[in-house]
């Protein structure tokens, strides 16, 4: 199986790099492994890519650090525990998700998605000459 996913490595970090919203990948030490493009220009005045191998803890406060370790427990305690809603941001109009991520079934990290509910503003079948980011409402 691992030759598999070898094979087709470079199509699933392109589905995760072609992503217009931040994604962030974490280790189970809350290490900070992947950030797509969009996370790294969302996250630049934190440090964009550099917080690439720091702890996402250190991100965030002391009851969100309590959180995020609480959403990591309940994953490991079931293969089915995978998707957990963590916030609305009203002014972007965006939820915020923690996701599993598995190995099979064995629990190895997780990731931050976020989800925009604003409509898309873009023609259908519309095929401009620069991709846009997430689309953020204006307040």
């Amino acid at each position: 199986m691992t030759g598999e996913c070898e094979k087709y490595a470079a199509f699933f970090q392109s589905v995760i790099d072609q992503d217009r919203c931040a994604v962030v990948i974490c280790n189970l030490g809350h290490e900070i492994i992947y950030m797509n493009p969009a996370a790294i220009e969302h996250y630049k005045k934190w440090g964009g890519a550099k917080l690439i191998g720091q702890n996402l803890l250190h991100c965030h406060n002391g009851e969100s650090q309590k959180r995020i370790e609480q959403v990591v427990t309940w994953f490991a305690e079931a293969p089915d525990h995978n998707l957990v809603y963590t916030f609305h941001n009203e002014k972007q109009n965006k939820d915020v998700y923690m996701v599993a991520l598995r190995d099979g079934k064995k629990l190895i990290g997780y990731y931050e998605k976020h989800e925009f509910r604003n409509p898309e503003t873009m023609e259908m079948y519309e095929m401009p000459h620069a991709a846009a980011g997430c689309q953020e409402k204006k307040s």
